[in-house]
């Protein structure tokens, strides 16, 4: 057994913070934590707070981050589409963020790239189970929208190895001729969808926008929720009746945050649409908060230059802003993001038995969120992050 003692100035441990500021692995795992032991090898990490390797529960990775990642993303040949992924994936590594859950890649394409040691670990749900034109159809996951068809696209998800399945319970602006308001699926169709998934032992996770879409993906039992914005055709609808739903179900929010500041020298401006929605989304953010629901960040990294690869360090702070105490926010966005991916008992903690995936930054989160974004190391697996 050859340990490796880590040291830092604070260690926060996905649930608290600990009182001896030390964490030790062993290989690919945590043994211990808050320990002297005389016989392994220390590495002095200085005036530093270690915690548990980040957790993004909705990326992209297929998608670039520029202006229009969707031409940029269909402009590419396979091993392009296969080398930008790869770029991506370690960007978001290199900050810090050691697991990502993508909920929409192009023809199983994220699938290929779970396992490798140079990259996050992926909970991969291939292409969103859609309609035919619907939102983002072009990535592959396109049915006749029937209960049959819905079925026979969860079937392929188990047969290809998918993490999760992903169903576009509403329409979305990235995509032409979809409406972000209107619903795409009945209750029955995901329904199906959500009983053939658990027939298989896959959890669901809804793409929700509009108030219907919300309404008909927590009658049907999915078991997460991705962006819950409640967008009507001309606001955001005030829905007490939803919130206290989601709550109640524990339908875990995959709230859409993460957006970068805008740069006014980039002249790259989010959406007028979005931005005049925003205040009333993120108020519904923080009711839900308030109420006790289990809300995460699903920041949808790629999809624009607000939320380029990766967007995570972004909403440490923006989750305070939104209620949460910083404490509440680093478990967001560690323990309580890995029960979210399914991954509870093996990331998201640094306890013994958990996977040895961790970040060391300069400062104290728990004092300032902010902090996260100023990396200083990176472990995946035990090993250093060059």
């Amino acid at each position: 057994m050859s340990l490796t003692l880590l040291r830092a100035a604070r260690v926060f441990d996905g649930t608290r913070v600990i009182a001896n500021p030390t964490v030790v692995i062993d290989g690919g795992r945590v043994v211990a934590t808050g320990v002297e032991l005389p016989d392994a090898e220390v590495v002095e990490l200085g005036d530093v707070t270690l915690l548990p390797g980040m957790i993004d529960v909705h990326v992209h990775l297929a998608f670039d981050g520029g202006p229009d990642p969707v031409a940029a993303l269909v402009a590419r040949t396979p091993d392009e589409v296969h080398d930008s992924m790869v770029d991506a994936a370690r960007r978001t590594l290199r900050r810090g963020v050691t697991t990502v859950r993508d909920l929409g890649d192009l023809n199983f394409s994220s699938l290929e790239l779970r396992g490798r040691p140079d990259l996050p670990t992926i909970v991969a749900a291939g292409p969103p189970v859609t309609t035919e034109g619907g939102h983002c159809h072009f990535l592959g996951g396109a049915t006749t929208g029937t209960e049959a068809s819905v079925r026979a696209a969860v079937r392929r998800r188990v047969e290809r190895g998918c993490d999760v399945v992903k169903i576009m319970a509403s329409g979305g602006t990235l995509t032409a001729g979809s409406a972000q308001h209107e619903p795409q699926f009945g209750v029955a169709e995901l329904r199906a969808a959500v009983d053939e998934a658990h027939r298989h032992g896959l959890p669901v996770v809804a793409h929700a926008h509009a108030s219907a879409g919300i309404a008909n993906a927590l009658a049907a039992g999915v078991d997460g929720l991705e962006h819950v914005s409640f967008w009507s055709a001309d606001g955001v609808d005030d829905r007490p009746d939803l919130l206290e739903l989601i709550t109640e179900r524990r339908a875990a929010v995959g709230a859409s945050i993460g957006m970068a500041p805008p740069s006014p020298s980039s002249g790259v401006r989010p959406p007028p649409e979005v931005v005049a929605r925003v205040p009333r989304i993120m108020a519904a953010y923080r009711r839900l908060i308030e109420a006790g629901a289990v809300v995460v960040a699903g920041t949808d990294a790629g999809i624009g230059p607000p939320k380029r690869h990766p967007s995570l360090p972004n909403a440490v702070p923006q989750l305070v802003g939104l209620g949460m105490t910083p404490l509440e926010a680093l478990r967001a966005v560690t323990s309580v993001a890995a029960e979210v991916c399914g991954l509870a008992g093996r990331k998201g903690r640094l306890a013994p038995g958990y996977d040895a995936d961790l970040v060391a930054v300069a400062g104290d989160p728990v004092t300032d969120p902010a902090a996260v974004h100023d990396v200083r190391a990176v472990y995946l697996g035990g090993r250093l992050v060059e």
